[in-house]
């Protein structure tokens, strides 16, 4: 085991458990923003990928848009975007908003992700 290892093991002994589990959601995080989460080394360019263009139907269930959108960028952590997309699918479920509308909205969230996803790669 490398010295910072172990300096880093021996920190997270003297932590208690509600710091150790903080301290461990921030190495999550550092992780998947880093060479994780990219599979390239901090300091490197890479090709941002692209989304994949599926073309929205004229008429298109909410269900139907969500997978279609996940189809479109791949890319991205649906999980980080599921309070989001489900609270307006709840909506257009519990409610009756109109699919269209719901599916605008969802296409909106998806091109947010994916802009911050983009920025990520950018230096």
């Amino acid at each position: 085991m490398e010295t910072q290892e172990q300096e880093l093991l021996r920190l997270y002994r003297k932590l208690a458990a509600g710091e150790r589990a903080t301290l461990l959601a921030f190495a999550e995080f550092l992780g998947s923003r880093g060479v994780a989460a990219t599979g390239i080394a901090p300091g490197k360019r890479a090709a941002i990928p692209e989304p994949e263009v599926v073309e929205r139907p004229e008429q298109e269930s909410v269900v139907a848009g969500l997978k279609r959108l996940s189809r479109t960028y791949p890319m991205l952590d649906k999980s980080e975007m599921l309070s989001a997309t489900s609270d307006l699918v709840a909506t257009h479920i519990m409610q009756g908003t109109d699919a269209a509308i719901v599916i605008d909205e969802l296409e909106a969230i998806f091109e947010k992700h994916y802009m911050q996803f983009k920025s990520g790669f950018q230096e």
